[in-house]
């Protein structure tokens, strides 16, 4: 009995470990199923949800995020092993994503609910997402003025099941709106071969 009660506590040990090791990382940029697929990719990322964050109500749909007038952003919770990928990378990512330009709006929506944003979790990712808009702006890289808030993190709250990798479970349906959205026209005239995230200084996720 007590081997079994010694092998519980290992287990319940190393599961708390194993959790220890991961961080969380929000970023809003306009359509969630968009910002999904770019994370996805990256090595060291275990989970990406869609979901809600930054407005007045708790537990909010989708038909109330989207109608405006809640406060929040569609937005994407990242949960990642910091010894394989890490926060300033994810940012790298982000940034070539979106576009930082916009304010109240990312390509073909329209509203505050699809603002680009940095949910920042604790002071060090507050200062790393500081760090890196501060170096975007002074590269002069953008024709303009960064519109990407850096926000402390409140409650997230999960997008609906449907929403969830909504880019492999209706690929069509989500390639001809990303397309119709002009997303990827707007990210190459921003960012160029970097348009994406895939290769950023010759780095490849």
């Amino acid at each position: 009995m007590r081997l079994i009660t010694v092998l519980m506590a290992m287990l319940v040990a190393g599961a708390a470990q194993a959790a220890a090791k991961t961080e969380t990382a929000i970023f809003a940029g306009g359509c969630f199923w968009c910002m999904e697929s770019p994370f996805e990719k990256l090595p060291g990322v275990q989970s990406v949800v869609s979901g809600y964050i930054g407005g007045r109500i708790a537990h909010p749909t989708y038909e109330q995020v989207s109608a405006g007038g809640t406060g929040h952003a569609e937005a994407v919770q990242i949960v990642y092993d910091p010894a394989m990928v890490s926060y300033a990378r994810l940012l790298e990512v982000f940034w070539r994503n979106i576009d930082p330009l916009a304010k109240d709006s990312q390509f073909c929506d329209h509203g505050d609910q699809y603002r680009s944003a940095i949910f920042y979790v604790g002071p060090e990712q507050k200062k790393l997402a500081e760090a890196s808009r501060d170096a975007l702006a002074r590269s002069k890289r953008l024709p303009g003025t960064i519109q990407t808030q850096l926000v402390e993190a409140s409650p997230f709250y999960a997008a609906e099941a449907y929403h969830q990798d909504y880019y492999k479970k209706n690929a069509v349906r989500y390639n001809y709106y990303r397309w119709g959205c002009g997303r990827d026209a707007r990210l190459k005239e921003l960012w160029g071969d970097e348009a994406g995230g895939a290769t950023i200084g010759g780095k490849k996720p």
